[in-house]
């Protein structure tokens, strides 16, 4: 395993002991084109029993949630609101040690289940789940919609952390969730009731290391997997998307995106479904016959949510 351990480090040059650097890179470009016959990819996944999924932002974006960063649309375009020394510090951790009301006001409006809902992205991991396929799923994403979806967390590596637990960011002490999230919405700073530190959920901030789990789950699925699928990311914020390299040269990888990115299209088995990722997917599963499928799953979560916010 320490091969695949090197090769991840490898392909992120600013790796540093597995701390979240803000590390931005730009993507090489293998082809402008890539195999992308529907019935073949249907029939790929259909035969496949162990698929590593990896999503970034672009999977959320459907839901309402934007990407980071877009231009004028993205998250960093659009906090002027708040008057800070530059875009990224919102998500520094020695920033919020002394200012973190941004990030609570911030928080407030994305916590997951309060504003945005799945959509049928998260519920196609869901229904690779149900059908025995998934192996793991790896997100960049903070927003929790594939937990909200069903998807079980055992199955999940959320490498830039998550909401669905939170602790003190000066002593590391666990603080009850339910209290975090009624604070926030209440527009009060939670306080570490141990050390009077201010709390946070446990998603990574620049200067924090992603989750140990993150690097030792990524060596291991991948290199047993008989599929990977990757949604929805850019592919440039490592190292996270090294991710997509670790399978073995022979295995299968999927595209499910906007455009070709990464070193798709240099490998044997790469194949792709360009443009709106909904539609693609939707599309997917009527060839593999899991429309009704992915319909029900949706709606009975999401009944499922309404009853929970009553």
């Amino acid at each position: 395993m320490q091969i695949v351990r090197r090769s991840l480090c490898l392909l992120n040059l600013n790796l540093k002991n597995g701390v979240n650097v803000c590390g931005s890179f730009s993507s090489v470009r293998w082809k402008s084109e890539i195999y992308s016959d529907v019935d073949a990819i249907a029939k790929r996944i259909s035969e496949s029993s162990s698929i590593v999924v990896m999503s970034g932002a672009g999977l959320s974006t459907a839901s309402g949630i934007p990407d980071f960063r877009s231009p004028t649309t993205g998250i960093y375009a659009n906090l002027e609101k708040f008057k800070l020394p530059y875009p990224e510090a919102i998500f520094e951790l020695e920033y919020f040690k002394t200012n973190p009301g941004a990030f609570n006001i911030w928080a407030k409006e994305y916590f997951p289940g309060i504003n945005f809902l799945p959509n049928k992205g998260h519920y196609f991991i869901k229904l690779l789940e149900e059908k025995g396929k998934l192996s793991k799923y790896f997100t960049q994403n903070i927003d929790g919609l594939e937990r909200l979806a069903g998807v079980d967390p055992s199955k999940i590596c959320e490498a830039h952390g998550t909401f669905s637990s939170a602790s003190c960011t000066s002593c590391q002490e666990p603080y009850p969730m339910e209290d975090l999230k009624s604070e926030l919405m209440s527009d009060l700073t939670p306080v570490c009731k141990k050390c009077n530190g201010f709390v946070k959920p446990d998603i990574v901030f620049f200067g924090e290391n992603l989750p140990k789990r993150f690097f030792d789950d990524a060596e291991f699925d991948c290199l047993f997997s008989d599929l990977l699928i990757c949604v929805g990311t850019s592919l440039e914020v490592y190292p996270f998307a090294g991710i997509v390299d670790l399978p073995r040269h022979n295995t299968a990888r999927l595209l499910i995106n906007n455009e070709i990115v990464g070193s798709f299209g240099s490998r044997p088995n790469d194949t792709g479904l360009l443009g709106d990722i909904q539609k693609n997917i939707e599309a997917l599963c009527d060839k593999l016959g899991w429309s009704d499928d992915l319909t029900e799953i949706q709606l009975e979560n999401e009944i499922k949510i309404m009853k929970n916010q009553k």
